[in-house]
């Protein structure tokens, strides 16, 4: 026996010893992670469509009627998630931000924001476990080494549409050891199926949002949505029946959650109920089923309640608290921030409670319809011409008008579409100081790094990768920067 397979072998025996000490018995722990899904599921009280497979993992545990996500974007609502703190407090909020290189690009050299902080998957693996991303999202803006993090990391196709293959055929788990359990997570495509979703509703027939004009084009990105959410129920119950098949769904603890909401207008990227209220599903080992709550919970509350289940400590500067914990403190409010998203500069908060929704649009020098990546499409370009044309009715103006109020408050108990601002309202005065208030302590605790500009480097990169779109004034103090590039 040579001496490099004699080392080989000793590290796999030391390994094996370590995860068997450490972890063995402990449940698996599986994220189902949705992609641009808003929870229009039977379970969540949608009678348009059916999600036969969804439902009854709901129905198999507990859902969660007020499950609200750090930020309406992926990279930001992930790098919260993969962290357990607010993006605002690791210097994460920033849309694709905060990377040295981005799809080939060279952006620039940043400086690290978050040095000190492990990972979930990181932490996982320290505890002894299997961790595997199946579908290969890892939009995360801050530096990190995949390889740190992931025993098994695959990437689906370039093309939009991901789903759960590899998950299905086991190969994510196939090296883990016997009684090893794994932590992993499988990313869905759901609103992102694009094609792959073939269509099947009928146009005619959903529901359209009075925030949104009633038109052909409108209803064919309801219905498109509509069209992946079915998709994606399917790809959910080929995920449960791999588990079942492999052996494994007894002992797994599974999350559903969505990022955040579909992609049109006042959904993606904003912080309406629409962008930042998702799905959450908590089902499987040691959860007892047929339990609704209307208990308020964050994504950041899923990687703190993981980390438990590992038997691992939760870290003390981890803003997430276990939520399935029975002696947890149920949270009085959540917080989510919208800031940079692409080139579109943008600076909102919201703050929900058990019935309200307070917003505070602090950039109210431009409209929420100002430029973005949207506008190339042709929903954008025809809300932009009924803009134009004074078409669109004094609820729909609230997003697609010329202005917007600094200040929204919104009674969700009764006004879900939150097209009733009671921010001038005499007789809600107290419960605006009281939002604001609670925002305004919240910064201060967590150190909210969207409060400042964002670094000059951070605008210089976003000038690389975007060029003349960048229209906000922020851009101005770089412009000459890039010129000599």
């Amino acid at each position: 026996m040579n001496r490099l397979f004699r080392r080989l072998l000793l590290a796999l025996t030391l390994a094996s010893f370590h995860f068997t000490a450490s972890a063995k018995g402990k449940p698996n722990v599986l994220w189902i992670f949705l992609e641009d899904v808003s929870g229009w599921f039977g379970c969540y009280g949608d009678t348009f469509i059916k999600t036969p497979h969804i439902d009854a993992l709901a129905k198999s545990g507990i859902k969660y009627d007020r499950f609200y996500t750090t930020a309406g974007v992926c990279s930001a609502m992930r790098s919260a998630t993969v962290t357990g703190m607010y993006q605002t407090s690791i210097g994460a909020h920033n849309h694709r931000s905060c990377r040295a290189s981005f799809r080939g690009q060279n952006m620039g050299k940043f400086d690290e924001n978050i040095l000190s902080i492990k990972t979930i998957p990181e932490i996982m693996r320290a505890a002894g476990y299997w961790t595997f991303n199946e579908g290969g999202k890892d939009d995360y803006n801050f530096t990190f080494d995949s390889k740190k993090l992931y025993n098994y990391l695959r990437h689906h196709s370039k093309k939009r549409g991901w789903g759960p293959a590899d998950l299905v055929a086991g190969n994510c788990w196939k090296g883990k050891a016997k009684d090893q359990p794994f932590f992993g997570q499988v990313q869905l495509g759901g609103g992102k199926l694009g094609r792959r979703a073939p269509d099947v509703v009928d146009r005619s027939k959903v529901p359209v949002p009075p925030y949104y004009p009633d038109t052909e084009l409108v209803r064919e990105e309801i219905g498109h949505h509509y069209d992946c959410l079915l998709k994606t129920d399917e790809h959910v119950g080929q995920v449960i029946a791999a588990l079942k098949r492999d052996g494994h769904y007894e002992n797994t603890l599974i999350f559903l959650f969505s990022d955040h909401g579909y992609k049109l207008h006042r959904h993606k990227q904003f912080l309406y109920e629409g962008g930042i209220h998702m799905p959450l599903i908590v089902a499987g080992h040691g959860i007892k089923g047929g339990q609704v709550t209307d208990e308020l919970v964050s994504n950041i509350d899923v990687s703190a309640a993981t980390v438990a289940a590992s038997g691992a400590p939760v870290p003390d500067y981890m803003e997430g608290q276990d939520f399935l914990s029975p002696d947890h403190n149920p949270r009085s409010y959540l917080v989510s921030a919208r800031d940079r998203c692409d080139y579109t500069i943008e600076h909102i908060r919201a703050v929900v409670t058990p019935k309200y929704k307070y917003l505070r649009n602090y950039l109210t020098d431009r409209p929420f319809m100002q430029p973005s990546y949207k506008d190339s499409w042709p929903v954008s370009q025809e809300f932009r011409r009924l803009m134009a044309e004074g078409k669109m009715n004094k609820t729909q103006l609230i997003f697609f008008g010329e202005k917007k109020e600094p200040e929204e408050l919104y009674d969700l108990a009764n006004d879900p579409h939150e097209i009733h601002n009671l921010a001038k309202d005499p007789k809600y005065k107290k419960e605006l100081s009281k939002h604001r208030k609670i925002l305004s302590q919240w910064i201060k605790k967590t150190g909210d790094k969207g409060a400042k500009p964002e670094s000059d480097i951070g605008l210089l990169s976003a000038l690389k990768r975007w060029g003349a779109k960048c229209v906000n004034p922020e851009y101005d103090k770089v412009r000459h920067l890039l010129k000599k590039k």
